[in-house]
């Protein structure tokens, strides 16, 4: 779209104030090497893909080209902070930590630095109180809207009473893995079931003990908290045990189909939860082949098109996207400083109908943050694997996490996050 004169003028005021840049700078703090790599090269793919698409096809947004910033992490806590601290005077809008050590590191920095963190289903769950974190962002859903969603979908299955059941939570034994615990601790309190604790080291390739404990005692189901390799190790161990897939159920970083292939036809009915649709049959396809791909500008080898965490990177790229529009909206003026963008990001709503309009039609749900709320909307959906057509679909409808349960540990959370760091919350 063309700026409008007003928006025009604006722009030029701010380049000669030199608060902003001249285009939009978007990092990515990728990583296409290390053991999680399989799970960071689609992503990034996608995230990029997406950018490029904007650029090729629209000028960028709203007629100011994007420029991502390429940082390798290798999912490594210490280069994450380096690859911020060398890329935050470029002009970055909003950084995407892509780990929840990284995030935990960079929360107070970014906030210092008057640079919004989009940690889109990672990172500080409690950072979804805006009130508090001011800077950070969780939207569309938080670690603890998983697991709670995960828990109502297992008891559904159960009838609705999972009173003398037990759940195993096979985790990655990091800050990343710890996450639900707390959650599921207080929904069995709520429910009456027994939780079992089975943590993973780093990077997750032995779990031949936490298998044989599971064949021992015979959870009712097992819940994974896993990435990288340890997603594909758990998977394979849960078929050499004969461990029903159906009542086996992953986070959505333990769902894509490099988790899954390798177990072959074994991983069949292995589910997950998720905050976004599957495949590859949305109109934004077409142009991503014509644009990007066909062009020669994919960031990839186009192999991972379509794929879960292709998907999630669009996503995320989108999300971005959209409330960067909503900045220039908002400040009247194509280019951007981090606190607009900021601004953007807190007042950002997408609906069915805009998502259709890019291209997505029923990709996800509704997305609608406030000043409280960071993390909107907490719904989330069960996707299955299918072993003969090698594809996820959702099997059920989006559905929300139990808010009384995580809003209390949010609240409790961020309370104590506030009096350590002497922040007082916002009036919101």
């Amino acid at each position: 779209m063309k700026l409008a004169k007003p928006i025009a003028a604006a722009l030029a005021a701010t380049v000669m104030a030199g608060a902003a840049h001249a285009d939009l700078v978007i990092p990515g703090l990728h990583y296409r090497t290390g053991p999680y790599a399989p799970g960071g090269i689609p992503y990034a793919d996608g995230f990029t893909d997406y950018f490029t698409l904007l650029n090729e096809r629209d000028g960028g947004i709203g007629g100011v080209p994007v420029r991502t910033l390429d940082c390798e992490t290798g999912y490594n806590t210490e280069k994450g902070v380096e690859c911020y601290e060398s890329t935050k005077g470029e002009g970055a809008l909003v950084y995407h930590p892509m780990s929840t050590g990284i995030t935990y590191q960079l929360i107070p920095k970014a906030t210092a630095d008057d640079i919004p963190i989009h940690t889109m289903g990672y990172g500080r769950t409690s950072a979804a109180n805006g009130r508090v974190f001011s800077h950070v962002f969780s939207y569309p859903g938080t670690y603890w809207d998983a697991a709670s969603i995960i828990v109502k979908h297992i008891a559904s299955e159960e009838g609705g009473n999972l009173r003398g059941k037990n759940i195993a939570l096979v985790y990655h034994n990091s800050a990343y893995g710890k996450e639900p615990i707390r959650t599921l601790q207080e929904l069995a309190g709520k429910h009456g079931y027994e939780l079992t604790l089975l943590p993973v080291d780093h990077p997750g390739q032995e779990q031949k003990s936490q298998w044989l404990q599971i064949r021992r005692e015979q959870p009712d189901y097992v819940v994974m908290w896993g990435w990288g390799v340890m997603n594909q190790v758990a998977i394979k161990e849960a078929v050499n045990i004969r461990f029903p897939m159906d009542h086996f159920v992953g986070v959505w970083w333990s769902a894509s189909e490099h988790d899954v292939l390798p177990a072959g036809d074994g991983a069949h009915g292995y589910k997950a939860v998720t905050f976004h649709n599957t495949g590859d049959g949305f109109p934004i396809y077409r142009d991503l082949k014509r644009y990007v791909v066909d062009a020669g500008k994919a960031a990839g080898d186009g192999s991972h098109l379509g794929t879960v965490l292709y998907n999630r990177g669009i996503y995320a790229a989108m999300l971005t996207a959209e409330a960067a529009a909503n900045a220039q909206r908002i400040h009247n003026t194509g280019e951007l400083t981090p606190g607009q963008m900021r601004d953007g990001m807190e007042a950002l709503q997408v609906t069915k109908a805009r998502m259709a309009e890019l291209g997505l039609p029923n990709f996800g749900p509704e997305i609608n943050v406030s000043c409280a709320n960071h993390g909107a909307p907490g719904l989330g959906a069960i996707q299955q694997w299918d072993a003969n057509s090698k594809t996820w679909s959702l099997i059920t409808d989006f559905t929300g996490a139990d808010r009384e349960v995580v809003d209390a540990l949010i609240a409790e959370d961020s309370t104590a996050y506030a009096a350590e760091n002497a922040i007082t919350p916002r009036d919101c």
